[in-house]
């Protein structure tokens, strides 16, 4: 009787919640999916279904292959350099004093300085940077260079610069949040270790690789999983920053913009659909790869 009763409890305690998880989540999905086998325009009623044929489109859909090939080196690269740089900064400012026992002076004031990013958002960001990339004098970047006399840079008007421009931005908007996370997994690590580990003769990289690189594994692979999952779904930054929301000529485009117009210019919504559903098992992929590669016994302290 009292597990009945318990089990009872239990249900309609997650009744609601699962039935709104249900009606708006998985029934948007569910839609979208439906969506994706229609030539839907978004103004008839009764869209009709074409079967495969959006998804054979997209297979000789070259500026769309483009995107996915900018969205797999965003995947590669901004998880590699911003959880690298976020390490550094964090183990600077928690564990960089000697002997491992503190950080450097003034930590906590640079941890703010390092989180303010992520209090900016991320329209601002991009319009800010907009400004900093300007190709004349009123841009921050240029304005030196052309006072030496070089030439300007186009950093969102060239096609071999404006993509790298957009990953900085990415890395310096996100980087901030991780190093406040690795600062409070670090802060949760003993001092013991570190100055058992000094006592033995390790430097600061011996520290870093033998004590703090392990303890904070369970936080990086989070860490890794977001920002691969962040990197697939790029939109803002490139949309707002970038000359027609992804050039110049496709140079900076990703899938959410190349979503985002299909549906909203060309009124192509079931050729849109299909696009998002390469893109929810791109990021499903990933996730599920990234946690099967990085699991590992966990360490107890």
């Amino acid at each position: 009787m009292i597990n009945h009763g318990r089990a009872r409890f239990v249900t309609g305690f997650l009744a609601i919640p699962v039935a709104l998880y249900l009606i708006y989540v998985i029934a948007p999905y569910a839609q979208a999916f439906y969506i994706a086998f229609t030539d839907w325009r978004g103004v008839n009623a009764s869209p009709r279904l074409v079967g495969l044929e959006n998804f054979r489109r997209l297979l000789d859909d070259n500026v769309f292959w483009q995107a996915v090939r900018h969205n797999l080196v965003l995947l590669i690269l901004m998880p590699v350099l911003t959880l690298g740089i976020a390490l550094f900064f964090a183990f600077l400012l928690n564990a960089g004093g000697r002997g491992g026992t503190g950080g450097i002076r003034g930590s906590k004031f640079y941890r703010v300085v390092f989180f303010f990013p992520q209090v900016l958002a991320v329209a601002v960001v991009a319009v800010l940077f907009q400004q900093v990339f300007r190709p004349d004098r009123s841009g921050m970047l240029n304005a030196p260079l052309i006072a030496l006399g070089f030439e300007p840079v186009g950093f969102l008007s060239s096609t071999d610069v404006a993509f790298w421009s957009i990953l900085a931005v990415l890395v310096w908007q996100a980087v901030g949040f991780y190093v406040v996370l690795f600062s409070a997994g670090i802060a949760s690590i003993p001092r013991d270790l570190f100055e058992a580990a000094a006592i033995d003769g390790a430097g600061g990289p011996q520290l870093f690789l033998r004590v703090t690189l392990p303890l904070l594994w369970d936080t990086i692979q989070v860490g890794w999983v977001y920002l691969g999952i962040a990197a697939l779904d790029v939109f803002a930054i490139v949309w707002v920053m970038t000359a027609e929301h992804g050039g110049p000529d496709h140079s900076t485009t990703v899938m959410a913009a190349e979503i985002y117009r299909t549906a909203f210019q060309y009124f192509k919504f079931g050729y849109a659909s299909a696009m998002g559903v390469v893109l929810f098992f791109f990021t499903i992929g990933f996730a599920a790869l990234a946690l099967r590669l990085s699991r590992r016994e966990r360490i107890e302290f």
